[in-house]
């Protein structure tokens, strides 16, 4: 749909404020958008869309910046990709051949929508936890499940591809909690720069795959970008300034009570 003057300064802020949002806490953007894309009237699947190509270009940077450091694990970036490029593709086309409207699949993008909300909640809430526990105790369950870390790495990437591509949340936080489980001696540096490696071609492909159905709002694609580049950047720089037990309720918040929104209402 084309942009009027008043719209497309209301875009550029959404993506300024859920930019500055992501430099302040590090959680993936598509937490954020997509939500705000729903309250401003986009059809699920364009807000979904949309935010999925908005997703890959944003990360690339971080990404790339990791890289040049060695800070990813290109084997295990490339095991949950063997599983969530394959599922993204299949999802979408599925997508394409179940429904001839893409208003008969909008509320099964909202309840999936929803649901990685409500997960990527109590990932954040239960993160440090979770660390721990797999720190202190690698035995029994979970000592059973790395040893078989790279089927569980294709298995959790193909759950990831799929509910990519249906909501674009869960490529950060979802995708980080799968490697802690899995990789339990994986540095915390390479934990975020494996995640992103494999978060930007899982968010891409997602996000094409919405464009070839027509998903993609690309004057509003440019219109967050324009917001979110320099707020990242901002954001980012005084994240150490606000402290952490603040803006982390907050966040868990906010993300649990639009997950229930879409998940039940």
């Amino acid at each position: 749909m084309p942009i009027l003057q008043p719209e497309l300064l209301l875009y550029i802020s959404a993506g300024a404020l859920v930019g500055f949002a992501v430099g302040l806490t590090g959680v993936g953007g598509g937490s954020l958008m997509t939500p705000i894309l729903l309250l401003f009237g986009f059809p699920p699947q364009v807000a979904i869309g949309t935010d999925l190509l908005y997703a890959a270009i944003t990360k690339s940077s971080g990404m790339v910046m990791h890289a040049r450091r060695r800070n990813v694990d290109w084997t295990i970036m490339k095991r949950m990709a063997l599983g969530s490029i394959p599922a993204a593709l299949l999802t979408a086309t599925a997508l394409w051949l179940l429904a001839s409207d893409a208003d008969d699949y909008a509320p099964l993008l909202t309840t999936a929508l929803g649901i990685t909300l409500i997960v990527t909640a109590l990932v954040l809430l239960f993160k440090h936890r979770l660390q721990a526990m797999v720190n202190h105790h690698p035995a029994g369950m979970l000592g059973a499940v790395q040893q078989r870390a790279g089927a569980w790495s294709v298995a959790m990437g193909i759950l990831l591809g799929i509910f990519v591509t249906l909501s674009s949340v869960g490529a950060g936080a979802i995708g980080t909690a799968v490697l802690l489980v899995l990789y339990p001696a994986l540095a915390p540096i390479r934990v975020v720069g494996t995640d992103l490696a494999h978060a930007v071609p899982l968010t891409l492909i997602a996000g094409l795959g919405h464009l070839a159905l027509g998903h993609v709002d690309l004057g509003l694609l440019v219109a967050l970008l324009m917001g979110s580049l320099p707020a990242i950047y901002i954001g980012t720089h005084l994240g150490h300034r606000i402290p952490n037990h603040i803006m982390h309720p907050v966040l868990v918040t906010v993300l649990l009570a639009l997950g229930i929104k879409y998940a039940v209402f």
